[in-house]
C-alpha cells in the first residue's frame, strides 16, 4: 500500500465514523418528521440488541433507504418497489447470512440489516475512496491534484447518501473501479465491473458511453502507428482487425453493461404480467398496506397491469412516470424552486468544468478528443491536470449527466446522483483550489505558506496533514473560491446528516 493510498484511506475512515456518530446523535437530538414516506409494517419480533442498533443506526434507514431495507428482507412485494435495483439488497442480505449471522439469537433481520448498512457502506465507501485515487492518477496524471480530490471526496455533498441504506457507495466503488480497469487496457474485467455497476443503479447504463470512446480512441492510435510502420497488405490487415476488434468488443461490452438492466426488466414483467404469487400468500399487515397506500402487489388472479399491454413493456419507467412523477421538464414549476436552489452548487460545479475545459481545450472538444491537435503533442502525451486530453470524455460524461439530471429528473437528487457517478465534481473543485487558493499555491513563500506546504507533503503520514484539514483553521484567510468549495462540501455533509436522518427533505 502506497503512502498515498494509506492516507486516502486513513481520511476517509475518520469522515465514515464522524458520519455515524453524528447521524446518531443528531437522530436522537431532533424528532423526527412525520413524512409520507415508505413505512411498512414490522413483522419481526424485537430481539435483544434490537433497541441498540435501532438508536445507533436508525437514521440510516428512512427516506429510500427503506425500500432497500424491504427489499432485502421481503423481496420485491410492491410494484413501486422496482425503481430500486437488486444489487444493494443482495449485498446487505448476503452480509446478515454470512458475516452478521452469529449475531441472529440478539438481533432480528431487521437489526442486521441496519448493521449492515452501516458496516457495508463504510467498507465500500474506503473501496470507492481508493479508486478513485487510482483513477484520478490515471486520468490526470498529476498526484497533487488526485490526492486532493480524494480528499474532497471524502467530505462528499452526498455525504449522507454515501453513508446510509443508498446503493451510491455500491455504484461508486464499481463505476471507478471499472473504469479504472478501462483506462489501464483491461477492458474484459471492466466490462464485468460496470456490468455489475448497472445491477445497483439504472445509471450505469450510461458508462457504455466509456466503453464505446475508450477502445475507440486506442483502436485510433494503433490505425496511426500502423500508418507509419507496415506497408501494402500487411497494413490494410492490420486496419481490418483493428476495426473488427473494436467492433466486437463494443457490442459485446455494450450487451453485457445493458445485461442487468434487461434480465431486471423481465423479472418485473414475469412478476407483475404473468404471476404465480396469490394475495393469500402475502403477509395480512403487508397486504393491508397495499390497500391502504394503493401498491400494486402481485396476483394471478387478478387482471394484469396496463403497462404489461405495451409494445415495450418496461416496469422502470413505468414506477418513474406513475409513482415519482419523473418526465421532460416535469420539475420545472415555482414550487420547486427551493428544489433547483439545493441542485445549484453541484450544478455550477458541473458548468464550470464544461466551460473551462472547453476554454481550455477547445480544438479537442471539437474534434471530439480522438485525433491529434495542430500542436503535435497528440493524446500520447497528455499535459497533466484537469485540462489532459483524457479528461474530455469524463466532462461529455458528466455533462450529459448533468443535462439529463435536470430536465428529467427530480432535479435535488442532482448532488448524489453526481457525486456517485463522476470524478469531474471533484476534480474541478481541486483544480480551482490548486489555482485559486494561495494558501496553496506552489510560488507563495510565506511562513503559513510554507507550513501549509509541508502539511501537503505531508499528509501520507498523517491523516490530520493533509491540506482540507490544514486548510480549515485558516478558513477565514482562505480565497472566496476556497470559502466558497469547502464551505458547500461541509455544509452539505453536515446538514445532510441532520436532515435525512430525520425524515426531513434533503437532497
Amino acid at each position: 500500500m502506497t503512502m498515498d493510498v494509506r492516507a486516502v484511506l486513513e481520511f476517509a475512515t475518520l469522515t465514515r465514523v464522524l458520519s455515524l456518530v453524528l447521524q446518531a446523535v443528531l437522530n436522537a437530538a431532533i424528532p423526527d418528521h412525520d413524512a409520507d414516506a415508505f413505512r411498512p409494517p414490522r413483522t419481526e419480533e424485537h430481539l435483544y440488541l434490537d433497541s441498540v442498533v435501532e438508536w445507533l443506526f436508525g437514521g440510516l434507514s428512512h427516506w429510500d433507504a427503506e425500500h432497500y431495507l424491504f427489499i432485502a428482507e421481503r423481496g420485491y412485494l410492491y410494484e413501486h418497489n422496482f425503481a430500486f435495483f437488486p444489487l444493494f439488497p443482495v449485498v446487505l442480505r448476503g452480509l446478515v447470512e454470512t458475516l452478521l449471522r452469529p449475531l441472529s439469537s440478539w438481533l432480528s433481520v431487521r437489526g442486521r440489516l441496519l448493521l449492515a448498512v452501516a458496516v457495508g457502506n463504510s467498507a465500500l465507501f474506503l473501496l470507492s475512496a481508493v479508486a478513485l485515487y487510482a483513477l484520478s492518477r490515471a486520468v490526470l496524471q498529476d498526484r497533487r491534484l488526485a490526492l486532493l480530490s480524494s480528499f474532497l471526496y471524502c467530505i462528499t455533498p452526498a455525504n449522507v447518501f454515501m453513508t446510509a441504506g443508498y446503493s451510491e457507495s455500491l455504484f461508486a466503488a464499481l463505476t471507478y473501479g471499472g473504469l479504472l480497469l478501462l483506462e489501464k487496457g483491461f477492458t474484459f474485467t471492466a466490462c464485468l465491473a460496470l456490468s455489475i455497476a448497472t445491477a445497483a443503479r439504472s445509471n450505469g447504463l450510461v458508462n457504455i458511453g466509456f466503453l464505446l470512446y475508450l477502445p475507440a480512441l486506442r483502436a485510433i492510435s494503433q490505425i496511426r502507428v500502423y500508418r507509419t510502420t507496415t506497408t501494402g497488405y500487411s497494413k490494410v490487415l492490420r486496419y481490418i482487425w483493428v476495426t473488427l476488434r473494436l467492433l466486437l468488443t463494443s457490442l459485446l461490452g455494450t450487451a453485457v453493461i445493458a445485461l442487468p438492466f434487461c434480465a431486471f426488466q423481465y423479472y418485473g414483467y414475469r412478476t407483475f404480467c404473468t404471476p404465480s404469487t396469490s394475495l393469500e400468500q402475502i403477509h395480512p399487515s403487508l397486504l393491508s398496506l397495499a390497500e391502504k397506500r394503493s401498491y400494486r402487489v402481485p396476483n394471478e388472479n387478478g387482471p394484469p397491469p396496463l403497462w404489461c399491454m405495451r409494445p415495450l413493456p418496461l416496469l422502470y419507467s413505468h414506477i418513474q412516470d406513475v409513482y415519482w412523477d419523473v418526465g421532460f421538464l416535469r420539475y420545472f414549476e415555482l414550487r420547486q424552486i427551493p428544489n433547483f436552489i439545493l441542485a445549484l452548487p453541484m450544478a455550477t460545479l458541473g458548468i464550470v468544468a464544461v466551460y473551462a475545459y472547453f476554454q481550455a481545450n477547445s480544438e479537442l472538444c471539437l474534434r471530439l478528443g480522438l485525433w491529434e491537435t495542430s500542436s503535435k503533442k497528440g493524446l500520447d502525451k497528455p499535459i497533466p491536470g484537469f485540462f489532459n486530453p483524457k479528461v474530455f470524455v469524463y466532462i461529455v460524461h458528466s455533462a450529459v449527466l448533468l443535462v439529463f439530471g435536470t430536465l428529467c429528473m427530480h432535479v435535488q437528487v442532482l448532488t448524489r446522483f453526481m457525486a456517485s457517478s463522476s470524478p469531474v465534481p471533484f476534480w474541478i473543485s481541486a483544480h480551482l483550489l490548486l489555482l485559486n487558493e494561495p494558501l496553496l499555491h506552489r510560488r507563495k513563500t510565506s511562513s503559513s505558506t510554507v507550513q501549509l506546504h509541508t502539511d501537503f507533503r505531508n499528509c501520507c503520514k498523517h491523516t490530520t496533514q493533509n491540506p482540507i484539514v490544514a486548510l480549515l483553521p485558516h478558513f477565514k484567510a482562505c480565497s472566496p473560491t476556497t470559502q466558497c468549495i469547502l464551505g458547500y462540501f461541509l455544509s452539505y455533509w453536515l446538514l445532510g446528516l441532520a436532515l435525512h436522518c430525520n425524515f426531513l427533505p434533503w437532497t
